[in-house]
């Protein structure tokens, strides 16, 4: 049974229990059995839509998906409260709207699973929906990793090498490991992952499977209520909405894309159709709002691992390591050190964001095509977020609040949980260190050697204090310069501070010169 009002819901109900929008795990032990006692309540809610702006593909995504989310439990068995903007938009926060449905309902329990963001379990924490409601919180079973695990492998307020945790869980979940150790001898294959795109290779992009799931109700509800957002969308979106679309993409990228995903995870083009999916899966959306699990993503990768001999070991591994890794562990990075985490700023950046940010209207070639990628699809490869329009803000020094809130807002897969520690810790190293032992400051070299982009740019890469001087180059030794006393010590750039004190001081004096003239003069460039 779904209910659309809270006027349809009958008192009959003894235990509420809440769905967040991105707590769509259908194989939940919630769901196991119906229960005519229990009420689900899943909703639009305005605190999410307004707490940063967002992309306007991700709010009309993340609302299709619980709409499919509400009504697949419902058609199970289940009772369900599905709440849209038109009910809800007279509530200021989600305490507000549980205090009202439970007085409503007059529940006697009222059970959630632990949000992934800080905010909203800080939120639910101090929720006092009345005096004679029990309330108890359930894990989400969707990660590796419980919540009482962390400390076992995250110390906080210290660096903790991503390479020793990933090998605890291969160890730990027997992923890629044979009696004798990792299979092929050998734990990462990340030297392997970096090839460039050449036109050859171009010819055998695989067509992404896209969706065509129409918005266009969610859409009018949120200018019929005045919402805020940005970004590009049509009258669909080409993102899975529910489980049955997601496993499509999932099995889609084991069969066309795992057998080069390895070899080309950090290339960039902008010389194809299908420049802005390449080889990449695509997931981070399905599995950041938990409509299919890591588990799962893992071990259908495998199977076709195993059954496929165009998949090599460097693929697969390339692979799981993002899934089983980098997820997982910066998960745990995010908990083991919020709330201090989110309000560093070790380099203390403080420039405002330039407005091309939010219009694409640059010359600087790489920065057009990312940043026009990610306002048309809301979505960007982790390249091109981390050296493309994270290298630029790092070494600009943009304010670290309002590069994060872009992130956080113009991404599909954008949850605090998962944001936070890539753009402060990984992208801007405003957390000194934490996560990163060096910044990932690059000159125009890197993305001319990762990508086609410099080719038909404005701007040249090979010159570096000309007027046509890519500004990459000047940015990248003004910002070694500037940030000596921060960074001079950091063992893994002693040859990038070496290389700067062996340029004379005329060559030093044009590079600061050329770069200062180019922050003055930032919005034109």
């Amino acid at each position: 049974m779904i209910y659309k009002t809270l006027d349809q819901v009958q008192s009959n109900f003894t235990t509420l229990r809440l769905i967040l929008g991105d707590q769509l795990n259908a194989k939940h032990t919630w769901y196991r059995n119906d229960h005519d006692s229990i009420l689900y309540v899943i909703a639009e809610l305005p605190q999410e839509i307004n707490y940063v702006q967002h992309h306007i593909q991700k709010i009309c995504s993340f609302f299709a998906a619980i709409d499919q989310f509400a009504h697949a439990i419902s058609l199970s068995g289940h009772h369900v409260l599905y709440l849209n903007l038109d009910e809800t938009c007279q509530y200021q926060s989600l305490t507000e709207l549980l205090t009202t449905i439970a007085k409503k309902t007059k529940v006697k329990t009222f059970e959630y699973q632990l949000p992934d963001e800080f905010r909203l379990k800080s939120q639910l924490a101090k929720l006092n929906i009345g005096n004679d409601i029990k309330i108890t919180p359930y894990d989400s079973e969707h990660f590796y990793l419980h919540h009482y695990e962390f400390e076992q492998y995250i110390k906080p307020q210290k660096h903790n090498r991503l390479e020793t945790f990933y090998r605890k869980l291969r160890k730990r979940f027997n992923i890629l490991m044979d009696k004798e150790g990792p299979s092929g001898g050998q734990w990462n294959f990340d030297k392997a992952n970096r090839n460039k795109l050449k036109p050859f290779d171009l010819n055998g992009l695989p067509k992404p499977k896209v969706f065509t799931n129409n918005i266009t109700e969610y859409k009018k509800r949120l200018d019929r209520h005045g919402f805020s957002y940005f970004g590009n969308i049509s009258e669909a979106v080409l993102w899975p909405v529910n489980r049955k679309q997601a496993m499509q993409v999932l099995d889609y990228f084991c069969k066309h894309c795992l057998p080069q995903f390895g070899k080309f995870q950090d290339a960039m083009t902008e010389n194809s159709e299908y420049a802005w999916s390449l080889f990449h899966s695509r997931l981070s959306f399905a599995l950041n709002a938990k409509m299919i699990s890591p588990r799962m993503v893992i071990k259908k990768a495998l199977s076709a691992y195993h059954a496929n001999d165009a998949i090599d070991l460097a693929q697969i591994e390339g692979f799981i390591r993002q899934i089983l890794g980098w997820r997982e562990y910066v998960r745990a990075v995010y908990w083991q050190n919020m709330p201090e985490y989110s309000q560093m700023n070790f380099l203390n950046t403080k420039r405002k964001l330039p407005k091309y940010f939010w219009t694409a209207k640059t010359q600087m070639n790489c920065m057009q095509k990312a940043i026009q990628q990610s306002l048309d699809y809301s979505y960007a490869h982790h390249i091109q977020r981390l050296m493309i329009t994270g290298n630029f803000a790092l070494l600009t020094g943009i304010n670290i609040k309002e590069i994060e809130q872009w992130y956080l807002g113009i991404y599909i897969d954008a949850i605090e949980w998962v944001e936070l520690p890539n753009t402060l810790g990984m992208s801007q190293f405003a957390d000194a260190g934490l996560i990163a032992t060096k910044p990932y400051a690059a000159s125009g070299n890197y993305i001319n050697n990762m990508s086609d982009y410099c080719k038909s740019c404005h701007y040249s890469v090979k010159e570096k204090e000309t007027n046509i001087a890519c500004p990459f180059n000047s940015f990248y030794w003004y910002f070694l310069a500037m940030n000596k006393e921060q960074l001079g010590k950091l063992p893994r750039l002693s040859l990038a501070y070496r290389n700067w004190n062996n340029k004379t001081d005329l060559e030093q004096d044009a590079l600061i010169k050329r770069a200062e003239y180019l922050l003055e003069n930032i919005e034109s460039l």
